[in-house]
């Protein structure tokens, strides 16, 4: 999701929770995101994921953005859309796991502890580094319209 504030293109991020994320910033910061089965249509799985991670629903015109391949070979497809959103009004669905490692105890964290709106310099700083080049080309694409 991208906006316009002042002629300055912004960008829509999230943190994931958990507690590795906990005290990492700086590269740990991603789209919302997540995964999609192969019978699945892909735009309507991106949309099911921004609901599932910030509680609000998403509509508009998407643009689709180059696929790519993040570490581990995990296929990202995804798409710009223009929107605002109330980053620090944002509801997450979450998960359980064993913490601390080794205790035996489960504990529920959110997949999305906090999001923020960030223009492209800021952005691609806190971007996960696989995803910079989705940050580039929505400027690119955003200088142009």
């Amino acid at each position: 999701m991208h906006r316009k504030v002042d002629s300055e293109l912004q960008v829509f991020l999230v943190h994931p929770g958990g507690p590795f994320f906990a005290k990492k910033d700086e590269g740990a910061w991603s789209i919302p995101k997540g995964e999609f089965l192969d019978d699945e249509d892909a735009l309507a799985a991106a949309k099911r994921e921004f609901l599932e991670e910030t509680g609000r629903a998403v509509e508009g015109e998407f643009i689709p953005l180059t696929s790519i391949q993040q570490k581990g070979g995990k296929k990202v497809l995804a798409w710009a859309v223009e929107g605002n959103i109330d980053h620090e009004n944002i509801v997450s669905n979450t998960f359980e796991m064993e913490w601390p490692p080794r205790s035996g105890k489960k504990k529920t964290f959110p997949e999305i502890d906090k999001a923020g709106w960030f223009s492209i310099k800021e952005a691609l700083i806190k971007i996960n580094v696989a995803q910079a080049k989705l940050i580039e080309e929505l400027a690119t694409i955003g200088s142009a319209g």
